[in-house]
């Protein structure tokens, strides 16, 4: 087992994975064992689905590792932090008057930089971290600690698609801005004062097609060196601080 899933409370058993996420609980993540078929995989899948849980598929003999007991094939993470709902956040901005800043992690799947890019963002006043249920760095101890608690203070909001997630955005007053190598235009010549969400894309990949080609704005850092890119870290934290200048923070 690895040391971060030793940290994290694990939930096993049919009934009680089923009920814990029934019940609201926060869940991480949920494991079913490779072979279960029926109507409990069902019933787990469009539960997973629902909820935005991330579900994965493992032989048995990974479960057998991670819990002592009988775990009928599936078992669940208990999440480390409280996940929000975007729909819930976003109102409350508005109705405190204040201007919405967000930010969008695309394929960021280190939990170093998840953690050091929380960190800035709790520091510039983001209003919430949009993150998918797959293919992203699992909010672990090690997060929280790179983060220095602020993911324990950030709204964090967990997500089936960064795509309608934007777009349903887009359709609430928010621009979306994407950061890319190819963009003609620097951050400092685009309007932040506005609700923005500010999308980062991996190191290696950078924002994926299907949201870039959906923003209402690129741009691009403006660096002098001959490294391909800033760290994605301190990108964000380049953007995020950029977006406190222009707003007078």
């Amino acid at each position: 087992m690895r040391k971060d899933e030793q940290d994290q409370h694990i939930i096993f058993g049919r009934h009680p994975v089923a009920d814990a996420i029934a019940s609201g609980q926060d869940i991480d993540r949920v494991v079913l064992q490779q072979g279960v078929r029926g109507e409990f995989e069902k019933e787990i899948r469009h539960a997973c689905r629902d909820r935005d849980i991330l579900l994965q598929v493992a032989p048995k003999e990974r479960l057998d590792r991670l819990v002592r007991g009988n775990h009928q094939g599936v078992l669940a993470f208990g999440a480390i932090i409280q996940y929000q709902q975007l729909d819930d956040v976003l109102p409350t901005v508005f109705e405190r008057g204040e201007t919405p800043l967000l930010l969008m992690l695309d394929g960021i799947t280190d939990v170093r930089n998840l953690g050091a890019i929380a960190r800035s963002a709790e520091c510039s006043g983001v209003h919430a971290l949009i993150i998918p249920s797959k293919g992203s760095a699992q909010i672990n101890p090690e997060a929280i600690k790179t983060s220095a608690g602020a993911l324990n203070n950030l709204p964090v909001c967990r997500v089936n698609s960064l795509v309608s997630t934007m777009e349903r955005l887009q359709s609430s007053g928010v621009q979306a801005l994407a950061g890319d190598l190819h963009a003609p235009k620097p951050i400092f010549d685009v309007d932040l004062t506005a609700p923005v969400v500010m999308i980062a894309g991996s190191e290696g990949e950078g924002v994926s097609r299907a949201l870039l080609s959906r923003v209402n704005q690129r741009f691009i850092i403006p660096q002098a060196g001959t490294t391909n890119s800033f760290n994605v870290s301190v990108a964000v934290g380049i953007m995020l601080y950029e977006a406190m200048r222009q707003r007078g923070v």
